[in-house]
């Protein structure tokens, strides 16, 4: 087996090794930084490709990168909070597969470009929420994360938003978060596998996607120490900010030369 039968058949090389290149690019993001890697490959890799392969491909590649945190995340998580934000997200992952199902890419790829420059409004804001812990409120943001999830594998800001503002330790809040998403993860390969998003091309491509997308979160996190964080945050928003536009379908004749 070569790397090239690895590569789905209705992509091309070119735009597969484009694909390879945004996931080094995002992985480098998440491995400075934290985040961002999702909001940088989404609107990026979906104007390359179909928006239902590359949320699959994130998935998967994110999910095997995420397992090794779940222990640690299970011993210091908040369990019972925690479980009442995942109800939210059992009920909007299912939500958000079903639009990636069923609209059309484009319409799919301007709903991406517009969450995304959504989601990176909240990053920019540096808004938390920091009022009384209601459950209804818990469910109402899994859902949000989980829905953006089962869409474009973007649910992050809502859920970091909401933990990070709450007055626990750090340590708690990040487990809540690990957990959090191991379990939406979850759910969106059960629901990615049984609506057909998720298929052995998607996965074979996962092969090659994979290991450079590990790479790039090794060399960001290399990076760390060695580079002022607010500087590197400032590229990762701009980073985010390029890739909602370069991600506009508006913008595919100016691009293509039309």
């Amino acid at each position: 087996m070569t790397s090239l039968s690895l590569i789905p058949s209705d992509i091309s090389t070119s735009i597969a090794l484009a694909i390879c290149a945004i996931a080094f690019v995002s992985g480098t993001a998440r491995g400075f930084s934290g985040f961002g890697s999702a909001l940088i490959f989404m609107p990026l890799a979906s104007s390359v490709a179909a928006p239902r392969l590359v949320a699959a491909l994130l998935l998967i590649i994110d999910f095997i990168a995420a397992t090794p945190l779940l222990p640690n995340a299970w011993t210091h998580a908040d369990r019972k909070a925690t479980a009442v934000m995942v109800a939210g997200a059992l009920v909007g992952v299912p939500i958000g597969t079903y639009f990636l199902t069923v609209l059309e890419p484009v319409t799919t790829r301007w709903i991406i470009s517009c969450f995304v420059a959504a989601l990176l409004a909240l990053l920019l804001s540096g808004w938390r929420y920091h009022g009384k812990d209601h459950a209804a409120l818990s469910i109402g943001v899994g859902g949000l994360s989980g829905f953006c999830s089962g869409l474009a594998q973007t649910g992050g800001p809502p859920i970091v938003a909401y933990w990070l503002g709450r007055p626990i330790s750090s340590v708690i809040s990040r487990a809540n978060i690990v957990l959090f998403f191991g379990a939406s993860d979850f759910f969106s390969l059960v629901s990615y596998w049984f609506t057909g998003l998720i298929t052995i091309e998607s996965a074979k491509f996962s092969l090659i996607v994979g290991p450079i997308y590990g790479i790039g979160v090794w060399f960001g996190a290399s990076l760390f120490g060695k580079a002022s964080e607010q500087v590197f945050r400032a590229i990762c928003y701009a980073l985010i900010a390029a890739a909602v536009i370069v991600g506009l379908p508006a913008l595919d004749g100016i691009l293509r030369g039309g």
